[in-house]
């Protein structure tokens, strides 16, 4: 019998790639609140502008690794909104990267509603699982979506993370310069 995937991969603990991953979130979220201000008041950065495409490709394929992560490693069971907010997530990696490599212009038109959907998915569930008793339904028996497998720091939860690679996507979307 061969050994699992995670086998392979567990050399840290399921905390310290919480809390890296956590970090990498709040980042990601701040950054894609001050990229959204930044464009308002006209001052964005032209860097930004230019490099767009290649930072939410990298904030899609770093969300997805951590989900993988999550599920595969640590051995954490999707709930259903988990599996929604993937479904939203895992395409962006290759629609984004595709774009990136063939400098497609119209990729924001693919990505924005993509994106707005797992950023609702995300947000409805952080909110579910920090409130559940506004909410009828818990989803499912085998992994509640009220549940939370990671509160790192009091408050990032792993759709938490997902919300705030959702946010910075949307944020560059809308600020990317055409190639």
């Amino acid at each position: 019998m061969s050994p699992s995937f995670g086998a392979y991969f567990s050399p840290m603990s399921v905390s310290s790639v919480s809390a890296f991953l956590a970090v990498l979130a709040l980042t990601a979220l701040l950054g894609g609140v001050g990229t959204v201000i930044s464009h308002v008041l006209g001052v964005t950065p032209s860097l930004i502008r230019r490099h767009g495409l290649l930072a939410a490709w990298l904030v899609a394929a770093v969300s997805t690794g951590g989900s993988l992560y999550y599920s595969e490693v640590a051995k954490f069971t999707p709930c259903e909104l988990c599996w929604w907010q993937r479904i939203a997530m895992y395409p962006l990696v290759l629609v984004l990267g595709r774009a990136l490599i063939l400098r497609h212009p119209g990729v924001r038109s693919y990505v924005l509603p993509v994106s707005l959907v797992g950023l609702g998915i995300s947000a409805y569930h952080t909110v579910l699982q920090r409130f559940p008793s506004l909410f009828g339904s818990d989803c499912g028996l085998d992994a509640p979506c009220t549940g939370i497998w990671v509160d790192t720091y009091g408050f990032v939860s792993i759709p938490f993370m997902a919300m705030s690679g959702f946010v910075a996507i949307v944020a560059l979307m809308l600020i990317q310069e055409k190639p």
